[in-house]
């Protein structure tokens, strides 16, 4: 089997993977609701989800900490990372002995591909186009739902400093999936802003994520002495951040956060 990966790499596979480590939390959770378990045998440390593989599995270091000597102890036939979350360096030298297919997902439609591919990589073919059929749908009907007035929100993915998520992201695809404007959509990537630049932006909602950086309550005084016409609320970032099978629920979980913000 020939595959070319989403930064323009190719696999060629003689059969499909029996021995698969994944270093991506989120396509973690995906190869398992693939139906995978007895073909993954390493995740990061932060594949959390499921809870039985982050209690069993073996863990090959952190995203941007892998250990490079323990997967190729693994022996794997494939290896799946992203472009994003995990090191150039380390991922480019496994490139050289191991098929490894490098996700790079900036838009919803890259998510749907990925989950495609990696589907058909490991002969999960009907599984993963069942997953992004619902997920379609599912968004179908709420962008049919959102397509009233939308609201401007800051999303951030940092404290100290403050970094927000730019209009080149995921963040920002799934956060217009739902039906907000991101202030800072014509920023790329990361980046960081000021107290000025939030004044400037006038968002109305603050979203304030559990992950990368744990926001919580506490935090809430110091933003609102920022843009006091704002208001900031905790958000789960996985449900923004994460690209695979999570998808599944974003529907659900943005009807329910309207709800209590409304």
């Amino acid at each position: 089997m020939k595959l070319k990966d989403q930064i323009g790499n190719n696999l060629i596979l003689d059969a499909f993977p029996k021995r698969i480590v994944c270093l991506v939390p989120s396509l973690t959770e995906l190869l398992y609701d693939l139906g995978l378990d007895n073909e993954v045998v390493g995740i990061t440390k932060f594949c959390f989800e499921p809870e039985k593989w982050f209690k069993t599995k073996n863990r090959v270091g952190g995203t941007k900490t892998i250990d490079v000597d323990k997967i190729r102890d693994l022996k794997p036939d494939l290896i799946i990372a992203n472009k994003e979350e995990n090191d150039q360096a380390a991922v480019e030298s496994l490139t050289k002995d191991f098929n490894v297919y490098t996700s790079d997902i900036k838009k919803v439609p890259d998510a749907i591909r990925a989950i495609a591919d990696i589907g058909r990589v490991t002969n999960k073919d009907f599984k993963a186009k069942t997953i992004n059929k619902q997920i379609l749908s599912d968004f179908d009907k709420l962008i049919e739902i959102d397509n009233k007035a939308k609201v401007r929100v800051a999303y951030f993915v940092w404290n100290e400093p403050k970094m927000v998520a730019g209009g080149d992201t995921f963040i920002n695809s799934m956060l217009e999936l739902a039906g907000f404007i991101n202030v800072f959509k014509h920023l790329n990537r990361y980046p960081n802003v000021t107290e000025e630049d939030l004044k400037k932006a006038e968002p109305v909602l603050l979203l304030l994520p559990t992950e990368p950086f744990p926001f919580k309550i506490k935090h809430f005084e110091q933003f609102k002495k920022y843009v006091p016409n704002a208001k900031p609320i905790l958000v789960q970032g996985d449900m923004f951040s994460w690209y695979g099978s999570r998808m599944l629920k974003f529907s659900a979980y943005i009807k329910k956060l309207k709800s209590t913000i409304q």
